[in-house]
């Protein structure tokens, strides 16, 4: 049961950090391709998505490569 539980705390682990890495190119570079109005956010709008980020990246990875093209 200990193993378990290790296991999925580092699969939560790695979900959180993934996100991370992916929020950090979303706020500073990524958000400017899918809402052109961005470019005219303040910092604090940034700071205030990024934990949403964080947490649904997976929904929003494939939003970002849609609108890559």
């Amino acid at each position: 049961m200990e193993t378990l539980i290790s296991i999925l705390l580092m699969l939560l682990g790695l979900y959180f950090a993934v996100g991370v890495v992916f929020a950090l190119y979303v706020v500073f570079l990524g958000a400017t391709r899918v809402d052109p109005l961005m470019k005219e956010t303040k910092k604090v709008v940034r700071l205030l998505i990024f934990p949403g980020i964080v947490a649904t990246w997976p929904f929003l990875i494939g939003k970002l490569l849609k609108h890559g093209r």
